[in-house]
């Protein structure tokens, strides 16, 4: 119990501490700049490890070991396809967003094509944040509920609480500044844990590879072309990984507020293009590291006869807290913790900025009357609004199988039709917002009958959607009249 208590400490110190130095950021909130792109004054090393945060939430820190667990180094492949994205989307995305005065993503679809889409694309969205950040949060249940004992709707209810008063208080300023304190945390806990990890294993990595390498694990490209139907379902392929990792970044880092809104704080397009392609470089570095930890523990289980259990994704937070050191323990849930409410406070400031942006005021128009301030408090409870609704996604998330693949494969589904209205804006002339949102439209209902009805695996939803609504967008375009 002494044990228990020194790694409970070291938890709640973390805690307390992260969401003191976020709430310290409310005094430099003085209008909607401020609250949505932390005045953009960030500089591009700070952004660029905010990106990585906001890629790494939960789902990857104990979902990408139970990859390679179970599996071989095969993920890696799609974060090739991450690598391909950032490349577009510095080149076509990055110039047009800095051409205006631009607080979300989807204030460009009202520049290329009317009103209508711009509040189309937001709702998509809003619905798309929702519900994938409602798994995560629902992942982080899973570590709490390991190390407290708690029940689930207690273990969420921690987390989303403490995150949200430093998201309600300091606003993008306070998500950027936690998410370089919480990334350096959770990088340094991997380490830490993979050190603890090789100590309790006979023969330390070199016995690792001893075992591992024989049965394939290492294994990281795959180029089988295979059967059509096999070829289409197998997720961890080169051509799926590549392809689909290339469609998956390019709809999130391109069109999702939860990325976009990070490129935006940027002092100029030539920070915003730094930060995005050296991000690449710390995410797949991350992502080898925990597959390390995933072979690492595979090769433990083995060794030692243990019994797997029955959900791999808690195989690498039970190790942490029944395995390692006092108080390395509490230091590397804390690490995972970080991880969880650097993710969650980004996207609550997204959903509340797209809220208050592309849909709020529109709606009551700008009007003179209501000052910056009054705005400002109206963003802030539009924070505390979705925070509510992310609890309510939490918990219907139980049920929904592998955390990392219902997170990936929920934004595969919408993302498609994202990428394709954003792509039909850039890439052409003719097609009108008409045309786009019948193209959006079509792209989500093929994209939902795939995931529905086909075995076709989840890296390809969004370049078939993307194809569809870029495809029956630009047709379906009334020609224009000269």
């Amino acid at each position: 119990m002494p044990s228990r208590a020194i790694d409970l400490a070291v938890i709640a110190v973390y805690l307390a501490g992260i969401t003191w130095f976020g709430a310290r950021f409310r005094n430099s909130q003085h209008s909607l700049k401020d609250y949505f792109l932390g005045g953009r004054n960030a500089p591009w090393w700070a952004i660029a490890l905010s990106i990585v945060s906001a890629e790494t939430s939960t789902l990857t820190i104990i979902g990408t070991p139970s990859l390679s667990f179970n599996g071989n180094f095969g993920f890696l492949q799609v974060a090739f396809g991450y690598l391909l994205a950032r490349i577009v989307i510095s080149t076509l995305f990055l110039p047009a967003y800095f051409r205006g005065e631009m607080y979300t993503a989807y204030q460009l679809m009202d520049v290329r094509f009317g009103p209508r889409i711009r509040k189309l694309t937001a709702g998509t969205f809003l619905i798309l944040r929702a519900l994938a950040e409602g798994v995560r949060v629902f992942a982080i249940s899973i570590v709490i509920s390991i190390v407290l004992g708690t029940g689930e709707m207690t273990s969420i209810l921690v987390i989303l609480l403490l995150t949200l008063v430093y998201t309600y208080e300091g606003g993008m300023t306070a998500v950027i500044w936690t998410d370089v304190v919480q990334m350096i945390l959770y990088v340094v806990g991997a380490g830490v844990s993979l050190w603890a990890l090789l100590h309790q294993i006979d023969g330390g990595w070199a016995h690792v590879v001893a075992t591992v390498e024989p049965l394939g694990k290492f294994q990281v490209l795959d180029f089988r072309l295979g059967p059509p139907g096999e070829f289409f379902s197998r997720t961890y392929s080169f051509w799926g990984g590549v392809i689909g990792g290339c469609f998956l970044t390019t709809a999130s880092h391109g069109t999702e507020q939860l990325i976009v809104q990070r490129l935006l704080s940027a002092g100029s397009e030539r920070q915003s293009r730094a930060a995005l392609l050296s991000s690449w470089v710390v995410i797949f570095v991350q992502f080898t590291l925990f597959l390390i930890v995933g072979v690492c523990l595979f090769t433990l289980y083995q060794d030692r006869g243990m019994v797997r259990p029955a959900v791999t994704d808690s195989i690498y937070p039970k190790f942490i807290w029944e395995q390692l050191p006092t108080g390395i323990s509490g230091l590397v849930i804390a690490a995972i913790l970080a991880a969880a409410m650097s993710n969650l406070s980004a996207a609550l400031n997204a959903l509340a900025s797209t809220t208050v942006m592309d849909l709020w005021r529109p709606f009551v128009g700008n009007r003179a009357e209501i000052s910056e301030s009054v705005w400002l408090g109206r963003a802030r409870l539009a924070t505390v609004a979705w925070g509510g609704v992310l609890l309510g996604v939490a918990l219907l998330a139980r049920n929904w199988g592998s955390v990392l693949e219902a997170g990936l494969g929920i934004a595969s589904i919408i993302y498609g039709s994202l990428l394709g209205v954003f792509l039909l804006g850039l890439l052409t002339r003719k097609a009108t917002e008409t045309g786009a949102m019948f193209g959006m439209s079509a792209g989500l209902a093929i994209t939902l009958y795939v995931r529905i009805f086909t075995p076709i695996a989840w890296t390809w939803y969004i370049l078939i959607g993307t194809a569809v609504t870029f495809a029956v967008g630009y047709i379906s375009s009334p020609k224009k009249q000269y």
